[in-house]
């Protein structure tokens, strides 16, 4: 590897152009998600630098002026003039969109940021960023600004002055300094909570790096740092759960081509869970690498149960699903030229990374297996395996017998899905709606051309900790299965999917809240790739009607109920509403369906570590830390943890 890393390793794709223009090619949006992704895109370069091997330690800091700083102890930018562009490598890296060290193999081997667009497109949407770098035994500063010129455009990113030596020190590394935008993002403020948990991912995924948050607005300082790494991720993950290996297993390797590390622990759960990150990136589609994992597993399973004697010469292997029952497992991988794909871009798709990881976990477990695992721990895997086995085969046989039920079920749905005339899934949205008087209002109030409505005439199953045959029985869970027509776990097919929109509509209360988490739960657990390509939303019905005379204004919580009674005035009434039913369909349609004037929430699986949590907290068997969640998130009003979006 060159260590010198000077600015001619910096190659220039293209200058930066449009970002202003269009900052959701870059971000993807402007609301909170885009506002933290240009603080992501800092993170991610120290990151990448830190994970290479140059330093140990990233600061970030939150400032009272809605700006953030990153600091870590690096090499620093590269200073030097660069050949090409006849400026600093600095002032390169903050100005040219596609600039960067990372494009060929001499200073990274591993990096989440291929595209070099990372530190110029922070800058481009920043009112002001100020750069600070530590290298050579020298002190240099440059800084930023975006204004608007004479001509009345918006000149983005321009450097007040070219770099300048202003001292001497004996640090090494990049302090990075800068406020987003009020003209791209609005009034928004960086999340404390949303910053923490990525964080503190990363401080798992690359161990014995140590990453600080210091909110100057609260005056909290927390720092992240694990010795265990991926293992000590585990441990977090299943806190909340019963585990049967008290330590979570643990290995490593690396090829030529792949980097890995995994650690896996089974708890006495049904379901599996499995979280995979290639160069820091979760891949929460999954890829060729946990193809390659899972393969492993169960040839190093097989093989282990047939040496220990726990499968005879007349008993047929057991299948991967029946090893990873209960699994809860992080793989981590770093490799060259990642190429990812799917629908969030989310699934590694390099065919060779399949063989290498599936080499790498097989030398090693079967290592573990055979010199360091007790007997007792693989007893209680096979034991799993077996059970698990048998319920298989008894529900092969319930999913056939539900595939037969199939036009059973649509026939079944007469009375219940109110269909819409619509045979476009793209534009079709299914309202899933609690209760049938709220159904009934629903049913009035929609635009038949595009809408379905189907109400739950019972609480759903909570499908946590039950078993597939057990999901299946339930006839709510079943309806819901049938009107979707996609079917389920490995048999999911998004694109057989009848409606594009699957709105949960329930009450803004506590049983509303409860419903509202059955159903994530269950689309988590068993239609996962739903959430993973956006197709499921909540519904926002007002909480307050503020109303004189002709005038009606709806509030949709607390917060703006000031602003509606404000408007109305003196003289105002105040509905407060208990639950859908008590909207007539006029209502319903105006403030909760219309397109044009409704809100929904989109959930999404940016943090499908966060989602696991909160699932296994809310509705494990853990009652203490149930608990605990509820006491410190006890407003069931809203839906605070994913972001709101107009739709």
């Amino acid at each position: 590897m060159n260590k010198t890393y000077d600015s001619k390793d910096i190659i220039v794709l293209e200058g930066l152009d449009a970002v202003r223009l269009r900052p959701g090619m870059y971000i993807g949006t402007t609301g909170t998600k885009g506002m933290h992704h240009i603080l992501w895109e800092i993170v991610d370069n120290s990151i990448d630098e830190l994970a290479n091997g140059f330093g140990d330690t990233i600061d970030v800091k939150l400032y009272k002026d809605g700006s953030a700083s990153v600091e870590d102890n690096g090499r620093g930018i590269p200073t030097d003039i660069h050949p090409q562009m006849k400026v600093s490598g600095v002032q390169v890296v903050f100005t040219q969109l596609h600039a960067g060290g990372k494009f060929n193999a001499d200073n990274y081997n591993y990096s989440g940021g291929l595209h070099g667009v990372g530190a110029s497109v922070t800058n481009a949407l920043s009112e002001w960023l100020n750069v600070t770098v530590f290298r050579n035994k020298k002190k240099y500063e440059m800084s930023f600004k975006s204004y608007v010129g004479l001509d009345g455009k918006i000149k983005s990113g321009i450097p007040v002055t070219p770099l300048i030596e202003t001292g001497t020190s004996k640090k090494s590394g990049t302090f990075i300094h800068f406020k987003p935008d009020f003209k791209v993002f609005g009034e928004q403020e960086f999340s404390n909570e949303i910053i923490a948990k990525h964080l503190k991912e990363l401080a798992f995924l690359n161990k014995k790096i140590k990453l600080s948050l210091f909110d100057e607005r609260t005056g909290n300082l927390v720092d992240y740092y694990y010795e265990g790494g991926v293992a000590d991720f585990v441990k977090y993950l299943n806190e909340s759960k019963n585990v049967i290996n008290e330590k979570p297993v643990y290995i490593e390797g690396k090829t030529d081509l792949v980097e890995l590390a995994m650690a896996f622990q089974y708890t006495d759960q049904y379901t599996e869970s499995i979280f995979s990150y290639v160069n820091n990136i979760p891949t929460t589609e999954g890829g060729t690498h946990e193809t390659g994992l899972k393969s492993a597993f169960t040839r190093v399973f097989n093989d282990v149960g047939r040496k220990f004697g726990f499968l005879k010469d007349k008993d047929p292997n057991y299948m991967g699903e029946d090893y990873r029952e209960g699994l809860t497992c992080v793989l981590a991988i770093k490799m060259k030229n990642a190429q990812f794909e799917g629908q969030t871009k989310t699934k590694l798709g390099n065919p060779e990374t399949k063989t290498e990881v599936e080499s790498v976990v097989v030398t090693e477990l079967q290592k573990y297996m055979e010199n360091t695992a007790t007997r007792k721990f693989i007893e209680s895997i096979m034991q799993k395996a077996k059970v698990a086995a048998q319920v298989r085969e008894q529900e092969k046989k319930a999913k056939e017998l539900t595939r037969q039920k199939n036009s059973i079920d649509s026939a079944n749905l007469v009375g219940k899905l109110s269909s819409c005339t619509g045979r476009k899934p793209e534009l079709n949205e299914l309202y899933i709606v609690e209760g049938d008087s709220a159904g009934g209002s629903a049913k009035q109030a929609r635009d038949r051309s595009f809408q379905a409505i189907l109400p739950l005439r019972g609480k759903p199953l909570n499908v946590e900790k039950k078993r597939l045959h057990q999901v299946l029985a339930n006839e709510e869970i079943r309806s819901i299965i049938s009107a979707l027509g996609a079917g389920i776990m490995d048999d999911f097919d998004v694109t057989a999917l009848k409606y594009h929109k699957v709105v949960i509509l329930s009450d803004a209360d506590q049983d509303g809240a409860h419903i509202r988490a059955i159903l994530l739960t269950f689309f988590f657990r068993y239609m996962r790739n739903l959430i993973n390509e956006g197709h499921v939303y909540i519904g926002m019905p007002p909480l307050y009607k503020v109303y004189k005379k002709d005038k009606v204004i709806y509030a949709y919580d607390d917060n703006n109920l000031q602003e509606a009674i404000d408007e109305v005035g003196k003289g105002y009434s105040i509905q407060r509403y208990k639950g859908l039913g008590e909207m007539n369909p006029e209502q319903l349609w105006e403030t909760t369906m219309n397109p044009e004037r409704r809100n929904l929430m989109q959930v999404s699986m940016e943090d499908a570590v966060a989602a696991d949590k909160i699932i296994t907290v809310l509705m494990g068997d853990d009652i203490e830390s149930r608990k605990d969640y509820i006491s410190e998130h006890a407003n069931f009003e809203r839906e605070d943890n994913f972001e709101k979006i107009g739709v």
